[in-house]
């Protein structure tokens, strides 16, 4: 065992004397590389500045570039689509009463603060929350906390070596520790990390890779500017034969002269010479390098670059296919932060005197995929006509079955003008028609008899 193994062993609590073999249990995380035992040490020290620099250069692209924004909040945009919602597959007042509660202290129910999150996870590949708990032992704030500024307190083997200081806050001027926070005081939601089981490895950016191909366009863009500015207009060239210095000197003063009023087209002169024509570049519209690093860039972005309005060359075929495959990145970053705020509610019900593994409710985002209302209709129809039981029907339209349920009853209490009498019953055929549909789908028709 080396010097790094052995103060490595001592952090982790670990007893085993040099020369001694020490074996993997299910405490004992990660085999961790010689290579990362070092950098572990340095880390104990400071954050991840090469985390720090990508962030600071995904903030200065999302500044600097509208394309690069847009695609930030379109993805965050989409990833919220329809707010965070609680489902429950049986109705419970306490539950519900205490999410209502609680969506509304940590003002879960304003799109605003949705989409800064997911605009965070997707921006800085992370989204630190503080907990902020008051005197009534009640959850009111989930901070979202800046990444690079923050640092988890592990071992080699990725494991947190003390719980109550699980993450660390450095001041970037000062170059020092400014807070600790307990593992229930921080959440750290991470996306793509390089290990998952790894708590001391960050998430990544989703453009995080896309930063030298974006230099590269933005390059590109200028020089393609400068180029139309300096080669575009037409020039002419003034030959005077055996003209002195003072004569072309007096020459061009006089031309420069009357040019200054506008437009010469017309030279005249007493001696011997010519004025010549030299054309602009004629090949200013040849863009195809600009082309291809466009390319290179949505290759490596969430969406296909037909959402950004490039259409050209696309087939509608090959769009469909790259939606889809955005739509499930979607999802991904939807489940991540849904984790979050279930992980928040969570210690709300255990600060209550609530066991929340005695109840069965599920925490996501209203609308899974960035549909049509009309394209999630037809979805659920479609589930609906395959047998699906009606509550999982309705959790698929992002709506709580159980509070469904309990409103149709009080509708019919309060609203019904014979609640005494017998609905007359009513049975709803769903039909199926293969290719019927928009581009060869299945379309769907509802009657009820």
């Amino acid at each position: 065992m080396g010097i790094l193994d052995r103060w490595f062993s001592k952090k982790s609590g670990d007893n085993s004397q040099p020369g001694e073999e020490t074996r993997p249990t299910s405490e004992a995380g990660l085999r961790a590389t010689p290579e990362e035992i070092t950098r572990r040490i340095y880390a104990q020290m400071q954050i991840d500045y090469g985390l720090r620099a990508t962030i600071l250069d995904i903030r200065h692209m999302d500044r600097s570039d509208g394309q690069v924004k847009r695609i930030h909040r379109k993805v965050a945009r989409d990833t919220v689509k329809g707010g965070i919602v609680l489902q429950q597959a049986d109705a419970n007042e306490t539950i519900a009463k205490e999410w209502k509660s609680f969506q509304r202290r940590l003002q879960l129910d304003r799109v605003e603060k949705l989409k800064s999150d997911a605009q965070g996870l997707v921006m800085e590949g992370n989204v630190p929350f503080q907990m902020v708990i008051d005197d009534q032992r009640n959850v009111v704030a989930m901070v979202r906390m800046p990444t690079e500024t923050i640092r988890a307190n592990v071992g080699a083997n990725g494991r947190f070596i003390d719980p109550t200081q699980a993450y660390i806050q450095f001041d970037m001027l000062a170059g020092k520790e400014i807070a600790r926070f307990a593992l229930w005081q921080m959440l750290l939601l991470r996306f793509d990390p390089d290990n998952f089981d790894d708590y001391g490895c960050m998430g990544r950016p989703f453009l995080d890779a896309n930063r030298s191909t974006w230099r590269k366009l933005n390059m590109a863009n200028e020089d393609l500017v400068i180029r139309r500015r300096m080669r575009a207009p037409l020039r002419m060239a003034h030959i005077l034969e055996n003209a002195s210095a003072d004569d072309l000197n007096n020459y061009r003063a006089t031309v420069e002269k009357d040019q200054a009023h506008g437009a010469v087209t017309d030279y005249y002169l007493n001696k011997k010479g010519s004025v010549n024509a030299l054309q602009g570049d004629a090949n200013l519209d040849q863009i195809g390098d600009i082309a291809y690093l466009l390319d290179t860039f949505f290759s490596g972005a969430p969406m296909p670059k037909g959402l950004m309005g490039h259409i050209d060359g696309m087939a509608r075929d090959i769009l469909e296919d790259l939606k889809r495959d955005y739509y499930d990145e979607i999802d991904v970053l939807q489940d991540t932060l849904a984790y979050g705020y279930a992980q928040a509610f969570r210690l709300q019900l255990l600060l209550r005197g609530l066991n929340p593994d005695d109840f069965d409710y599920t925490i996501s985002f209203a609308e899974r995929r960035t549909e049509t209302l009309s394209q999630t209709t037809d979805r659920a129809l479609k589930l609906k006509s395959i047998g699906m039981p009606e509550g999982m029907v309705w959790e698929e339209l992002g709506l709580n079955a159980a509070q469904v349920q309990k409103r149709r009853e009080w509708e019919r209490k309060n609203l019904d003008p014979y609640p005494n009498e017998d609905p007359i019953p009513t049975s709803q055929v769903v039909k199926v028609t293969p290719g019927n549909g928009r581009k060869g789908e299945s379309g769907t028709s509802i009657a009820q008899h």
